[in-house]
């Protein structure tokens, strides 16, 4: 049998580019006379842009760190240990890169066997163990900080997780077994299935202690030398920890049914993860913990090798790296700055957008409408979203009123637009309104302005088509809800400028939106997948399966809702123009539904009701059945589910033929960014890979091999 030394020996080999962390081992005598006190310090040698990971060379500086203070701690030289982080950060888990170069079974099991066998060492050591949570800690991070006897954190903590089911794995260090022994089913269920499922939610340093994962809180200035002085008085017994009784009788059994519950709503079975988590939580109930880490190890391997964690891996990179740095972006150093917004329009997505630029860039801020009541709502909205800010405890009295300041409506756009820098129209989606509102800001507005147009699927160049200056318009098109979805679709239209588009770039990167450049396409990017997809779902209904059947069609794709609950959120009249403007430009592939027009002219905002006697579920309307005019052709789950995967890759094939986008990779950046579309499909294309659609429909495959899946 390897010995763990071996083994990581040999993981190290697979991955020469590992960013290295080292273990540091220091000496200092504990306050109050209590003894000679050994502390490991996890550092990669970078600050804290770089946080410090586990790849197998660090688990092997670990290893020999832990050999050194087990010989001490054996010898009685030393009356406990402890590890902690550079500055602001602890440890945020296992090295990624390394798990996407592994090709086989046995090297994950490897992976997961090495991680087990140096954490575990720290709770076998003679002497006690103390893990300070100074920063970010994550995934692994957390786990080896759960092998210690004891545990502080600073309230300065800013994120604190174990997002593993989140990308596609297990905690599988010796989260999922010993999380729930420490502080009970329910809590831990939370922790690694609710939170990872939404969205990776983070905890704070205040509620890792209010869980009872810490046993102690300091501030952060102070927080290694208010611990140390803790750990003292433990050591000494001044200071004794009582931790409460798990419950391992039926809130057990209840917390991992909650579990599998919010598993199927999130994922409907579709992704394994959360469900590997939750049998590897059921079997801890009885305390074996060494019986856990091995169900962890085989979880770990068998998701390792399997297509939705390179899923999620390349879905993670994706946002984080590519998402960071927009592919075809002009040089920044083009753009220009922004000292002022005007917003056209001060509906309600007007008044999103005139919120996010005044946070984001805290400029002036002027809307403008047609009648003073529209702009004074518009200017009322904002004003009452930053005082729930302020009643949140999110911004102070005086940043409260400086931004209140800084937004102001006209109905002038001469006084409004004359020194703006950056003006966005989001009016009525008619192109004969956009070139109108366009006209009249061109008159007004200074030469160098950017004009910005929020549409979702008109032309970008023909709304430009009759300017002076075409060049300096581009399409800007935000999600709704404009402050949850991270996408910013940018258009560059046949006349659009290099420096209006680093313009554009750049504000973006201000606003925190994930940017995406697209050609001036139909519909662009999101649109046009999204209405090809809920048009075959539309086709189905319409020639004769059940709306229920057309729904059940798409659930093992695990996404955040059903396409018809989808459309309800979007709107049925929103849905029905962008698929008339689609039906204009490839009327063989989209289709305008008779029976969505019918629901939309019936003025229903979608097709479902929901009552309370029946827990809100979605019901078919009946006045939506009865308008309902169906054929008499009846297909299957699985026949809908071809029809609809078949279309939506032939859509996305068309799409990078005409240079809709640079590459699948921005695709599948759009959906995860802007419809909520899962880490574990890698947005969309890595799933009709996988699933063979790809080479069906268009004969290849949208990445190569080993990109989002396991390398031959």
């Amino acid at each position: 049998m390897s010995t763990t030394a071996e083994l990581l020996k040999g993981a190290a080999e697979l991955f020469p580019d590992e960013v290295v962390t080292s273990a540091h081992v220091r000496h200092f005598e504990l306050p109050a006379g209590v003894g000679r006190f050994a502390l490991i310090t996890l550092d990669n040698g970078f600050d804290h842009t770089k946080p410090t990971t586990f790849g197998p060379q660090s688990l092997a500086n670990l290893n020999a760190a832990i050999d050194q203070v087990e010989a001490e701690a054996a010898n009685g030289e030393i009356v406990g240990v402890g590890i902690t982080g550079k500055p602001f950060i602890f440890a945020v888990g296992a090295d990624l890169k390394g798990v996407e170069l592994l090709k086989k079974h046995d090297e994950a099991l490897a992976i997961g066997k090495g991680g087990h066998d140096v954490f575990k060492r720290l709770s076998a050591l003679a002497v006690p163990t103390f893990a300070y949570y100074n920063g970010a800690a994550m995934g692994g991070g957390v786990e080896v900080g759960l092998h210690c006897t004891y545990r502080t954190v600073s309230k300065a903590l800013p994120a604190f997780s174990l997002p593993e089911v989140f990308l596609g794995l297990v905690p599988g260090w010796g989260g999922c077994a010993i999380l729930p022994n420490l502080i009970g089913a329910e809590k831990a269920v939370s922790v690694i299935i609710e939170n990872s499922l939404n969205q990776n939610r983070q905890l704070k340093g205040k509620q890792v202690f209010e869980l009872g994962i810490a046993d102690a809180i300091f501030e952060g200035a102070d927080f290694l030398e208010q611990s140390l002085i803790w750990t003292a008085s433990v050591l000494k017994g001044d200071v004794t920890v009582d931790r409460p009784e798990v419950d391992r009788g039926e809130a057990w059994d209840q917390a991992v049914a909650k579990g599998r519950a919010i598993a199927d709503s999130k994922v409907h079975g579709a992704a394994p993860a959360a469900y590997r988590a939750l049998d590897i939580i059921e079997a801890a109930k009885d305390g074996d913990l060494q019986k856990g880490f091995d169900a962890e190890d085989q979880a770990l391997a068998d998701l390792i090798m399997g297509g939705e964690l390179r899923s999620g891996i390349y879905a993670f990179n994706l946002v984080q790296k590519r998402g960071k740095r927009p592919a075809g972006a002009p040089d920044k150093s083009l753009a220009r700055p922004v000292t002022k917004v005007g917003v056209v329009g001060a509906g309600l997505m007007a008044s999103q957008l005139a919120l996010l630029f005044l946070r984001r860039l805290e400029v002036p801020v002027v809307l403008t409408d047609i009648d003073q009541e529209r702009v004074d709502k518009g200017v009322g909205y904002v004003h009452g979203e930053i005082d729930k800010l302020l009643g949140k405890g999110r911004i102070n009295q005086d940043k409260a009123n400086r931004l209140k300041g800084l937004v102001s409506g006209v109905l002038d756009k001469a006084e409004g637009f004359a020194d703006a820098d950056f003006i966005i129209e989001a009016v009525f989606e008619e192109m004969s309104v956009k070139q109108k509102v366009f006209a009249e800001v061109e008159a007004v507005a200074p030469a160098h302005a950017i004009l910005a147009t929020n549409t979702s699927s008109l032309s970008v160049s023909e709304m430009a088509s009759k300017l002076q200056h075409p060049e300096r318009v581009v399409g800007f098109h935000f999600f709704n809800p404009v402050a949850v979805l991270p996408l910013l679709e940018i258009v560059k239209g046949e006349q659009t400028d290099d420096a209006s588009l680093a313009t554009a770039f750049g504000v973006a990167k201000k606003l925190k939106k994930t940017a995406v450049l697209t050609k001036d396409a139909p519909a662009f990017v999101v649109n046009r997948i999204l209405t090809r997809f809920m048009g075959e779902i539309q086709n189905v209904i319409d020639e004769g399966t059940s709306v229920e059947t057309a729904e059940k069609a798409v659930e093992p794709l695990g996404l955040p809702m059903s396409p018809l609950v989808l459309l309800e959120l979007v709107g049925p009249a929103i849905g029905l123009h962008v698929s008339e403007t689609l039906n204009r430009a490839f009327p063989e592939r989209f289709k305008v539904s008779p029976n969505l027009k019918a629901v939309v002219e019936a003025g229903k905002r979608g097709f479902y009701v929901y009552k309370p006697e029946n827990g809100f579920k979605p019901e078919l309307d009946p006045e939506v059945a009865a308008l309902l005019k169906q054929g008499d052709v009846v297909l299957t789950e699985e026949q809908v589910r071809d029809r609809v995967l078949d279309a939506v890759a032939q859509e996305i094939g068309l799409m990078l033929e005409e240079g809709v986008v640079a590459e699948a990779q921005d695709i599948d950046l759009c959906l995860i960014t802007g419809a909520g579309w899962p880490f574990h499909l890698g947005g969309i294309t890595p799933y009709l890979d996988r699933e063979g659609v790809s080479e069906r429909v268009n004969g290849k495959r949208f990445l190569a091999q080993g990109v989002a899946s396991v390398p031959a």
